[in-house]
Parts: C-alpha cells; structure tokens; sequence
C-alpha cells in the first residue's frame, strides 16, 4: 500500500490497482471490463480464457475485505460492452449482486458501458466528493481529478506492471480488470496530461513502489 495525499486527503493505493479512501470508507476501481471473454466471442475475436470475469471478481472480493469498505465506485468500462452484463454467467452475476449487497455502490459511465444499465446501484457521469471529482477519462484542464480509461502499466526490471499515475492535478488509476492490457505510462497520449514531476506507483506483487517520470521506454 502506498498513502498519497492529494488535495488535502489520503489515498490508499493498493497493489490490486484499487484506491481506498479511508476517510470516506470509499473503495474506487476503474476498468473492470466484465464478459470481455464473451464479448470478444460473440464477436468473433480472439478467444480469452473463459474465467477472466471470475478473476476479476475475485479481486474485488479480496479489495473489499482488505479495506472493509461499505461505499465503491467503478471510473467506468465496468462492463465491456452494454450486452456484457446479460452474457455474465449466472455464477459471476450472483457474486457481483453478493458484493453490492449492503453497499452504496457507483456506476460511472465509461466508453464501453456508456449509458444506465439493467443492474442496481446509482449510475453517473461523474461523481464529486469533498474536493475530488471522479469521472471515466482524464480532462486536460482538471484538478482534484481522479480517473481510469488508459490502463496504466509500466516496465520494471524486464516486466510488465499496472500502475497509478499521480501529478499535483490528477491520479489516474490502473485498469483493475484481469484481462485489460494497457498504455505504457511513457505514451504521448499519457505524458500531455501529467506534469514533468509526475509520480508512477508501480503495483508490485504486495507492495506499491512510487517512481519518478517520465520512465524510461526500455
């Protein structure tokens, strides 16, 4: 876990790719993307293991019980598409109903789930709270902003991490999804957002490791 304060308030990062915001008792995800397996099926894509939605709820299920949290918020793409949801297998389904039971739980809209879907919990564009604003997709004139959508990694000693991304204005969160890919933090895409004294937090295996940007390419 690494604890960043940013805009006055401590933030839990977490090696999952989760935040936790314990003075809210809020637990905030991005990119989830359940039934990509099954999208990309129905599609006549390249087939994923079946069990990528499984592992995805597995991890918030473990999230949840590290950080006790009773309030979530998921930055969007939660789904992989709008028909993500109907293709859940019933047993995937029953465990997400299971975790949002007793929970105050927040659907932002992302570009792949845009729109309300058939599925309790409150669903929004963007969410504010204290002085933070959630929202799916970094805006260039932000601040206090906290976002997913570029699936953040980073290479460290000949490996591939998910990573956050913090500067002074704006964190962005690693995609939390078990089968998302990702934008190397170096992308140009990623750099026109941050600052020149950007932090990345490298989600190591039990451990987050903050290191300074931009990172080297190699």
């Amino acid at each position: 876990m690494y604890a960043l304060t940013f805009h006055g308030e401590t933030l839990h990062c977490l090696p999952s790719g989760a935040l936790f915001w314990p003075a809210r008792g809020l637990l905030c995800v991005s990119d989830l993307h359940l039934g990509k397996s099954e999208r990309m099926a129905r599609r006549g894509g390249p087939l994923l293991p079946p069990y990528e939605t499984r592992a995805t709820l597995q991890r918030l299920d473990a999230a949840l019980e590290e950080t006790g949290a009773l309030r979530v918020l998921c930055l969007g793409d939660s789904f992989d598409d709008r028909a993500s949801l109907d293709g859940l297998d019933e047993a995937d389904h029953l465990w997400l109903v299971r975790l949002m039971a007793g929970r105050e739980w927040v659907w932002i809209e992302g570009n792949h789930d845009a729109g309300p879907m058939d599925i309790a919990g409150t669903h929004l564009a963007l969410w504010r709270e204290g002085p933070l604003t959630f929202r799916h997709s970094a805006e260039a004139e932000a601040t206090g902003e906290v976002s997913g959508h570029y699936h953040p990694k980073l290479r460290l000693a000949g490996q591939a991490f998910r990573c956050f991304l913090a500067d002074a204005d704006r964190l962005i969160l690693p995609a939390f999804g078990a089968y998302t890919g990702g934008l190397w933090c170096h992308d140009p895409a990623l750099a026109a957002l941050l600052r020149s004294d950007a932090l990345a937090l490298a989600c190591l295996p039990g451990s987050v490791r903050p290191l300074p940007m931009p990172l080297d390419r190699a």
